[in-house]
């Protein structure tokens, strides 16, 4: 008995060594745990504020901005754009500009003596949140002013939802979901990608080779873009004949949105593995990167409900823009042009991280 608890201290002393001087894995065994708290505890929330909005005031009156005042003292909502006409702000919704839209109409003043409907909402439904957070508004008293603005009916506002007006949470999440499982998948693949080269010995025999570092990086990532688009068809092609999620897009817009998104996320795969140094670690830093993916790229929360801190964060994750592209071409039947700027992030992201990762694997040959 006492032998056997004498080699089993071995062992536990053993493990206790290689952990501490694996870096990598004790630096995981502490930060994860200590992300996850800092996400959970201070970056998620879901009392959302500060919604961008675009207004339309088309009465030009002095209670159309005591409205506008109104509505922005709330704090539900950020006041970002004026717009002259119905149709600019929805074509504001479509690129993503703002979320909601208020109208108010040229006979407020009228709709004010007559105690009817002040105005109208128009809103990005495919957010359930955000719609929750609007429809909030659409009762709101206005009774702290010189004149009465108190409508007879009981509500101050009609809300109209655009691209999800039955809210179902469906048609968001599947979208949404593209993101998370080709955030895990793509940079699992490629992040043990040089690790198990060097683990097999194979990496010897490309040194030998004539190729070159970044050719090698660019050979390295194209078989895996084949899986992504497989995985593309899977889920939107069930979301859409299984869930009913509308796709208001063009196929071929989705097509390259992922695609930037997919080399996005095999580059970041391609620098982790230069780093790592075991499979064990390849996976230990993507699920590093994984669960912040989840959690701040606007798939499980809004953006607008997170701290400024934590949208700082969630800007650099690829995931991120990727939502938004997907989303807005999906759902709201928006194009790459009217994404240009999450389109162009991809792209540069995907460049500059296949530069590190040819850089580093190079260093590694010295």
């Amino acid at each position: 008995m006492i032998s056997s608890l004498i080699r089993m201290k071995a062992i536990i002393v053993k493990e206790l060594r290689q952990l501490a001087r694996d870096r990598i894995t004790f630096g995981m065994v502490v930060m994860i745990p200590l992300i996850q708290l800092l996400l959970f505890g201070f970056a998620i929330n879901t009392d959302i504020r500060n919604i961008p909005i675009g207004v339309v005031d088309q009465s030009g009156s002095t209670a159309g901005r005591v409205i506008t005042q109104s509505v922005s003292v709330t704090q539900v909502v950020s006041i970002t754009s004026s717009y002259a006409t119905v149709f600019e702000a929805e074509q504001a919704i479509t690129k993503g500009e703002i979320k909601a839209a208020l109208i108010l109409p040229s006979d407020l003043t009228q709709r004010i003596t007559q105690q009817r409907v002040l105005g109208q909402w128009i809103v990005d439904g495919s957010d359930t949140m955000i719609t929750s957070a609007i429809m909030a508004l659409q009762t709101m008293p206005f009774t702290d002013f010189d004149f009465e603005i108190r409508p007879r009916v009981p509500k101050t506002f009609d809300v109209v939802l655009y691209y999800n007006p039955t809210r179902r949470s469906a048609v968001n999440i599947v979208p949404g979901l593209l993101g998370v499982i080709l955030t895990m998948t793509m940079i699992l693949f490629t992040s043990a990608a040089i690790v198990r080269e060097r683990e097999r010995g194979n990496l010897e025999l490309l040194i030998t080779t004539p190729i070159h570092s970044f050719e090698l990086m660019i050979a390295k990532i194209v078989p895996y873009i084949f899986v992504g688009l497989i995985q593309i068809f899977i889920i939107l092609g069930l979301g859409h004949y299984i869930f009913a999620v509308p796709i208001n897009g063009a196929i071929s817009q989705i097509l390259m949105g992922s695609l930037l998104f997919i080399a996005a996320s095999l580059a970041l795969g391609l620098v982790i593995s230069t780093i790592a140094t075991t499979q064990l670690q390849a996976m230990q830093m993507t699920v590093f990167i994984l669960l912040p993916s989840i959690l701040l790229s606007g798939f499980m929360f809004p953006y607008e409900g997170m701290p400024v801190a934590a949208q700082w964060i969630s800007e650099a994750l690829p995931a991120t823009h990727y939502m938004r592209i997907i989303r807005g071409i999906v759902l709201r039947g928006a194009d790459l042009h009217d994404l240009w700027q999450d389109s162009l992030w991809l792209l540069a992201f995907t460049l500059i991280g296949l530069i590190v990762a040819s850089v580093r694997f190079k260093k590694s040959l010295d």
